[in-house]
């Protein structure tokens, strides 16, 4: 059944548009929301809605005494990286250890890929070569889907279970229009990691920055003295900054600051920051530095040549979780019941749960089992997507009790 739930995800298109403003960003994204609005009414779900912006809601009643409201969250939608239409998914049954050869010279390569090791005699589903897969996160909801069909046929003792799936996660509007308040939840999992065990309940603070430089353009041949030049200005900003606190350098809980794009002329100069730090003391440090900086070039250059826009993103939902730690207690006990060695780690970035934490539903994130989302290398191994629906209704066992 989660064989079949996931190949019928992952062939409907539901890539978002990072250029579009409305909600969701594709309407396409709602063929997949109607049928998982069917097949949660098939399954005896109640409180089914599915709302103007593409959200679904469903929620499987407890049916014991337990008063605890347990969430799980996965998104819709795919990356726009690479095509996500005429999904062709390929199963590689009993994986050997070689290269997985796919159509027009692709090859998931067990050089470049080592991991793929770990996977020998597992089936592995990839696409073709010629899109993605879209493990992430259909992935996440057919391990979903798969576990509520398990807990309603078995009637085992379960809280109330709530689910949503959710539209535009990738391009960072996933809960942009999240009905908190409705979804009455004490707290929840987003299934949209990776690897077997990942567990995360931290993630990067993280502000933008939109930098703007105003040059003053004179002939070369008669600049001196008068010539600001815009582009120079805006490098001698970027050399102003930590060498070493560059994403190329850094790993674990260590922040940066990220150039992501620039246009520049001698009369004008923009160029686009982030900023990321997991401590919250040393991400508000960052964020002072960079305006220090700024400073510095305008007593340099003059007032108004330099400006910043500094704005939060979100924030790390460690300082919400440690208030609900049970929750990441429990996913750990849910793992070692399943076999699983729990992967504890920081994500690199950020997640839906951040943004829904601090809306008020605490929420870490569970692995799905994909590796090499958002390309044409992407697989996932069907044993690992099990593990995931075994985690799943392990926690309801869990969750029956509280």
């Amino acid at each position: 059944m989660l064989l079949e739930r996931f190949l019928k995800y992952v062939r409907i298109d539901t890539q978002s548009d990072p250029e579009s403003t409305s909600s969701p960003s594709t309407e396409k994204q709602k063929n997949l929301a109607r049928l998982l609005t069917d097949e949660l009414r098939e399954l005896g779900l109640s409180d089914i809605k599915t709302d103007e912006y593409g959200y679904v809601y469903a929620t499987l009643p407890t049916n014991c005494d337990s008063s605890y409201r347990l969430g799980f969250i996965a998104h819709m939608d795919t990356s726009s990286a690479v095509s996500g239409a005429n999904v062709r998914p390929v199963i590689t049954d009993n994986y050997d250890g070689s290269d997985i050869v796919l159509k027009k010279g692709v090859k998931i390569s067990a050089e470049e890929f080592p991991e793929l090791k770990n996977h020998i005699g597992k089936t592995l589903i990839s696409a073709d070569g010629t899109t993605l897969l879209g493990a992430d996160d259909k992935a996440g909801i057919a391990e979903i889907m798969e576990a509520l069909r398990q807990l309603v046929e078995s009637n085992v003792n379960r809280p109330t279970v709530k689910v949503a799936f959710t539209p535009d996660e990738e391009v960072g509007r996933g809960t942009e229009h999240f009905d908190v308040e409705g979804f009455a939840c004490d707290g929840a999992y987003t299934l949209d990691g990776g690897e077997l065990g990942e567990l995360e309940y931290e993630n990067f603070n993280a502000a933008g920055v939109k930098v703007t430089v105003t040059g003053k353009s004179v002939h070369p041949g008669t600049a001196k003295g008068k010539m600001i030049n815009a582009g120079l200005v805006l490098m001698e900003l970027q050399s102003l900054l930590p060498v070493f606190e560059n994403p190329m350098y850094t790993e674990g809980y260590e922040g940066f600051y990220h150039l992501d794009n620039m246009t520049a002329t001698v009369d004008s100069a923009v160029a686009h920051y982030i900023i990321r730090d997991h401590d919250r003391t040393k991400f508000e440090a960052k964020k002072r530095f960079f305006a220090q900086c700024v400073d510095f070039l305008n007593k340099k250059y003059g007032k108004g040549t330099v400006r910043c826009d500094i704005k939060d993103s979100y924030y790390n939902m460690k300082e919400i979780i440690e208030h609900n730690i049970h929750l990441v207690d429990n996913a750990v006990k849910a793992m070692e019941k399943a076999g699983i060695n729990a992967l504890v780690r920081p994500i690199r970035g950020g997640t839906d749960g951040a943004t829904l934490s601090y809306k008020g539903l605490p929420c870490p994130n569970l692995f799905t089992g994909g590796y090499n989302f958002h390309g044409r290398y992407e697989y996932i191994p069907l044993e690992d997507m099990n593990k995931a629906v075994e985690v799943i209704l392990n926690l309801a066992e869990i969750y029956a009790g509280k």
